[in-house]
Parts: structure tokens; C-alpha cells; sequence
């Protein structure tokens, strides 16, 4: 993505080290090295948390995509078969985010949030998920503890099916199925989500240092630990239950979430 932009934006951002080419280990890689995630910033974004101005350092991140790249996953779409575009672009097409509290990058073992994004939970505040308040619970920890940082996953939408399929799984949920059910049933994985991109801005970001993962989601720490991130502890993060949830909420913890046992 990053190879179309203005060569003289370009070369003015690598100049400020504000646009930096990563290796798979989250190395930072020379010039004439093949780029696996490109990462810009910080830039700062002033965010109210527990009503203080906190001056998070955000960091967009993505994976370096070539004309090349489409043209090959094309030639592995035969017979209506589009696995391998959705997974292209589900994986190299997403420009994800870390909001870093000041200092992270100095810390040592911080709290970690690796949030998959919801646009109905986070933005339009739907109550069906726990999603909105796990992400503001997660920022207000992290300030409570001194620092941290959310790793923000935009292509993973209802677990990575897109926003289009979300809405339709919701209807087939109110018609009885589960939030898993509803997914296979239209034919997509229950959930195809990779978190493997958060280690390598994670070991960029903190130098290979370990983490504590505010999470219940134990997909999450696998992930991070296979990208080689230590994660020397996991905090669980349990918020915004409600009447409205709580079914999304049971099935979770059935597919193997540390949630609580009287939920």
C-alpha cells in the first residue's frame, strides 16, 4: 500500500522516522530489504480517560500489499471459489492501530489490549457484544497501572466476516442460532481472525520486552507467543455484561473464553 504514496511524502516521513519498514520479527529493515509491515507515527491523539486528557501515540500499521500479491491470490480463484481474496484482504488490507499511553515504549511488561474491532460495539454502542466496554475498561486500567496500550485489529469485524455479514448473522441469532452458528451457517469460519501481526508491532514497539494481555480470549496469547511476543501473564477483562449479551457472552466462554463460571 504505502509504495503508492508520493515518493517525496515518502522519503520526507522516512527522513523524520516517522514511516518505518518492519521485517516479519519485527526488526527494523534497510531500504533495499522486502518490507513486511510498514508503521507510521506516533501521531497524537488526545483521548478523555476517567475524565483526563490522556495524549495517546498512535501508531497505524500494515502490511506491505503489492500489485503482485492480488495478481498471484488471483490465480487461486477458480470455480467461484474467493477464499483466497478474503483472506488477502482480510490479512494485507486492514490498516490496524496501536494507542500507546505516553511512555509505553520505555516500559517494562505493560498491560496489552489486542482489541478486534467492532464497529457496532465500539462505535455505535450496541449492547449485543461486551465489545464498547472492554475497550473503555481496557484504557482505564491501563491508566490506573501507569501505562499500556491498545493493538486496535480493523479487519477482523465479527470475528473477521466484515460488517455486511455481521448484520446478517444478527438476524439469524434472533431467529435462535448462537454468534458461532450464525457464522457457519453462511458459510464462513466461526472465527478467522489472526492476531499474528500485533506481535511483530509488539516486539517493534517494545524491543522484544514482555507484556501482561488484558484478555479472555486464550486465541490471543497463542498467537502472540507463536510471533514470538512473550506475554508473561494474562489479566482477564470482564465488562459491559447485560441482558442484551449475556447469551453472545455464554457461548464464548462454551468455545473456551476464561469467563466466569456464574455468568
Amino acid at each position: 500500500m504505502f509504495s503508492y504514496v508520493d515518493e517525496t511524502i515518502r522519503e520526507q516521513l522516512v527522513r523524520n522516522h516517522q514511516l518505518i519498514d518492519l521485517s516479519a520479527k519485527g526488526k527494523e529493515i534497510s531500504a533495499n530489504e522486502a518490507p513486511f509491515i510498514s508503521v507510521l507515527g506516533p501521531v497524537t491523539i488526545p483521548r478523555i480517560i476517567d475524565g483526563e486528557e490522556v495524549p495517546l501515540e498512535w501508531y497505524p500499521f500494515v502490511r506491505r500489499l503489492e500489485l503482485s500479491q492480488v495478481l498471484e491470490a488471483a490465480k487461486d480463484v477458480t470455480d467461484g471459489e474467493s477464499e483466497a481474496f478474503r483472506e488477502l484482504l482480510q490479512t494485507n488490507m486492514s490498516v490496524n492501530s496501536v494507542f500507546a499511553l505516553p511512555g509505553f515504549r520505555e516500559q517494562q511488561n505493560p498491560l496489552v489490549r489486542i482489541h478486534s474491532c467492532c464497529l457496532t460495539g465500539d462505535i455505535f454502542g450496541s449492547m449485543r457484544c461486551d465489545c464498547g466496554p472492554q475497550l473503555s475498561a481496557a484504557f482505564s486500567q491501563m491508566k490506573q497501572d501507569g501505562g499500556g496500550a491498545v493493538v486496535y485489529m480493523s479487519g477482523h469485524e465479527g470475528r473477521g466476516i466484515g460488517l455486511w455479514a455481521k448484520a446478517i448473522t444478527y438476524l439469524l441469532q434472533d431467529a435462535g442460532q448462537d454468534t458461532f452458528e450464525a457464522n457457519v451457517s453462511l458459510g464462513l469460519p466461526e472465527d478467522s481472525r489472526d492476531f499474528s501481526d500485533a506481535a511483530v508491532i509488539l516486539r517493534y514497539l517494545l524491543s522484544g520486552r514482555s507484556i501482561r494481555l488484558l484478555s479472555n480470549n486464550p486465541q490471543k496469547r497463542e498467537h502472540l507467543e507463536k510471533g514470538e511476543q512473550i506475554v508473561s501473564e494474562v489479566v482477564p477483562l470482564v465488562s459491559g455484561l447485560s441482558e442484551h449479551n449475556i447469551r453472545y457472552i455464554r457461548s464464548k466462554r462454551r468455545k473456551g473464553h476464561t469467563l466466569p463460571d456464574d455468568i
